[in-house]
């Protein structure tokens, strides 16, 4: 995997590039659609490559380990040819997914071991045992196994934390380095950031992932209930220790105002379920604002979904529509809903790349920031 930084821009820290892997080039800022089990709910991979553009996805390692296991896609060539996708995939370790599961799991040096919450089944997952998983789910980009500290967590718990994953790190990438891919083309280990919102814990893991040298760093442990202003001040920080020519991936991000304020901080790449979740809710996530698409206010409103988006089910269908169709719990609604939040979610950040090449982001950021918050 290599990286091109093209462009700065002069009045934040906003950056736009190229990242290229064996399957494609992904240009950033770029957001990634989740696509936890092997699918992105909702959505065909055909249209996820003819409708939304989608130039990279993700896949849950935990989740895919566990269903339908490691035999299964070693068996089919690795998750691209298992789902017949393409293009690159970005995996998680499952750290995200073992924080989650804090009543059924145990953390010790050694790894971590949990309860399936599929049948119940006992499991361990060590740092080298991700990067095995990884190496047969075959992800273009995989992420090195660490643990998410929870928010509020005090401070000695996160820095014995961020110690541990520094710790597992080492084992990642020495495993990693002495292992190869599976499936004839390369893949790449990418470093998280830990520190919850401590500044220097968060500078400490950022030197030490920066030392590691890397193709590309991931910073971890935010977005997960913390206030956005904690957030912005933590991803500043790592931001400006992380090298300028690697990639940078912040984990689980999230809004569309997060989103544009963390583009302007130096981040690169992003991937949340917001989007897709929220759809299946009746959120909408347009160029005006937000719309809870089951308010009775659209009930009679035969406009188009969004009148100015090149995405033909957004011209085509009215919010009357869509709102019968959540309302009777239709799956067409679902995948309505769906396409127009990644659409959406993938025209922000291709404007904003676009606005960084042109000079005008930051001026263009802020009067966005105002308007995508707000509550139709």
């Amino acid at each position: 995997m290599k990286f091109d930084l093209q462009a700065k821009d002069l009045s934040s820290k906003a950056r736009a590039g190229v990242v290229t892997t064996d399957h494609g080039a992904i240009q950033t800022p770029i957001f990634m659609p989740v696509g936890t089990a092997g699918t992105v709910k909702a959505v065909h991979q055909r249209e996820l490559k003819e409708d939304i553009d989608a130039q990279i996805i993700l896949g849950n390692t935990y989740h895919l380990y566990l269903r339908p296991g490691i035999d299964t896609l070693e068996r089919a060539g690795g998750l691209h040819k298992f789902i017949g996708w393409d293009r690159p995939i970005l995996t998680d370790s499952g750290g995200y997914q073992v924080y989650s599961l804090s009543n059924v799991r145990k953390i010790k040096e050694e790894g971590v071991t949990f309860n399936s919450h599929i049948d119940g089944s006992r499991h361990l997952f060590t740092p080298e045992y991700a990067m095995d998983i990884q190496r047969s789910i075959g992800a273009d980009i995989i992420m090195a196994f660490d643990e998410c500290t929870p928010y509020p967590c005090d401070y000695r718990y996160a820095a014995d934390s961020v110690e541990m994953t520094h710790r597992w790190l080492k084992r990642c990438c020495a495993h990693f380095d002495r292992t190869e891919p599976k499936y004839g083309f390369s893949q790449t280990l990418f470093p998280i950031v830990q520190g919850s919102v401590y500044k220097d814990l968060r500078i400490k893991s950022a030197e030490f992932i920066a030392s590691m040298e890397r193709e590309g760093n991931a910073i971890g442990g935010l977005s997960v209930g913390e206030p956005a202003e904690e957030m912005y001040a933590m991803t500043e920080i790592v931001c400006d220790i992380l090298p300028e020519d690697r990639p940078r991936y912040l984990m689980g991000v999230g809004t569309p105002v997060n989103i544009l304020e963390n583009i302007a901080l130096g981040v690169d790449m992003f991937d949340c379920v917001m989007p897709t979740r929220n759809a299946r809710n009746g959120m909408l996530f347009t160029k005006q604002g937000i719309i809870n698409i089951r308010n009775k206010k659209w009930e009679n409103d035969f406009s188009a979904i969004e009148e100015d988006s090149d995405l033909l089910v957004d011209r085509m269908h009215t919010k009357a529509y869509l709102r019968h169709l959540i309302h009777s719990k239709e799956m067409l609604g679902a995948q309505i809903a769906t396409l127009h939040n990644l659409h959406f979610y993938l025209w922000l950040v291709t404007e904003a790349r676009n606005r960084i090449l042109a000079g005008t982001f930051y001026e263009w950021k802020n009067k966005m920031v105002q308007i995508l918050g707000s509550k139709l």
